[in-house]
């Protein structure tokens, strides 16, 4: 009987122990799947980091392919204002005045918060800069002034177009040519770069100083420079000094020097000028068969940045670029990897 019941005794012990056991497993299978779940809840509810907000700003300018110039300003404006500097860009490039106006009313559509303009024309940008203002979005003004109201834009980081075109002549002046007999060719008619570089140069016809054998523009354009020199040439018409407001329009009238065999350059017959000091320009002068190149820097880009940023306190509305002019005679090749753009 003691026997049985002993039996019986460690059956239920064994019974007992299995109980304890899975209850246990259970217990702590139960709790790893509650911590999981847990883990997993707050995985699931956990906000993501917001991304850096990206300032968005609209530039209008003129296309790359206008002239050398104006691709290292492109280049530059994308390069400052980009994404991995905190900018959200969007673009718009056109030599026409109507078609920039409809560009800079799109970007405030869009709602930039900074509008950069470069203009065709001087003219024409009142109420696009009024619906701006209206709009809370800040403009600045680069490479070129405009006419308007100084209370339209924040600030104008320009070229002083006049100083660059009194220089220029001044500089033709220093000369003293026993005549001047100049074939004028112009930029873009109504930019400023066209009305600066032309007023230093239509005091000296006026005054009876310099003879205007032919003012023409050429849009900027090298083979339409090119035509305006060619025509001269086959009239008979005398002339000693090439005018050419951007250095394309230098290379295009000296195409058609070079093929009717007409000398230029230091010690010859014409005086060859241009404007913008692009590198392979600056190598005309070097080798001397350019006379003069004007300065135009095209980097107003970081500037109108640090601006935007706080880096820098606009005191003065319109901020100057310091420019010279390159004589031949004097320039050196330090100044063409100083001051020279693109290659």
């Amino acid at each position: 009987m003691k026997k049985r019941f002993n039996v019986l005794l460690l059956a239920a012990i064994l019974v007992l122990s299995f109980a304890l056991s899975a209850c246990s497993s259970s217990s702590s299978d139960n709790k790893s799947t509650e911590a999981t779940k847990g883990t997993e809840a707050t995985k699931s509810t956990e906000a993501p980091k917001p991304a850096d907000k990206l300032i968005k700003v609209g530039v209008v300018n003129n296309p790359p392919s206008e002239s050398g110039y104006r691709e290292a300003n492109v280049k530059d404006m994308e390069a400052v204002f980009s994404k991995d500097n905190g900018y959200e860009l969007k673009t718009a490039y056109s030599l026409k005045n109507d078609e920039q106006l409809q560009a800079a009313q799109g970007f405030i559509t869009d709602g930039v918060e900074y509008l950069l303009i470069s203009a065709a024309e001087t003219t024409g940008w009142d109420e696009v800069l009024k619906k701006a203002k209206e709009a809370g979005i800040k403009v600045y003004l680069f490479d070129r002034m405009i006419d308007v109201s100084e209370d339209l834009y924040e600030a104008a980081v320009v070229s002083d177009m006049a100083k660059e075109g009194d220089t220029a002549v001044q500089w033709l002046l220093d000369q003293k040519l026993d005549e001047y007999n100049v074939i004028h060719i112009q930029g873009a008619m109504g930019s400023d770069a066209q009305i600066g570089r032309t007023g230093a140069l239509d005091k000296q016809f006026e005054s009876g100083k310099m003879n205007k054998v032919v003012q023409q523009t050429a849009t900027w354009d090298e083979a339409e420079a090119k035509k305006i020199v060619e025509t001269v040439i086959n009239s008979g018409k005398d002339f000693n000094v090439i005018y050419a407001e951007n250095d394309g329009m230098a290379k295009g009238a000296v195409a058609a020097l070079d093929e009717a065999g007409i000398k230029h350059g230091v010690g010859e017959k014409v005086i060859v000028m241009g404007f913008d000091c692009n590198k392979w320009a600056l190598r005309e002068l070097l080798a001397q068969k350019w006379n003069y190149d004007g300065q135009c820097s095209p980097f107003q880009a970081q500037i109108i940045s640090d601006i935007i940023q706080g880096k820098k306190t606009v005191t003065d509305k319109k901020i100057i670029n310091e420019e010279k002019g390159f004589d031949a005679k004097t320039l050196t090749q330090a100044d063409i990897d100083t001051y020279g753009l693109g290659e």
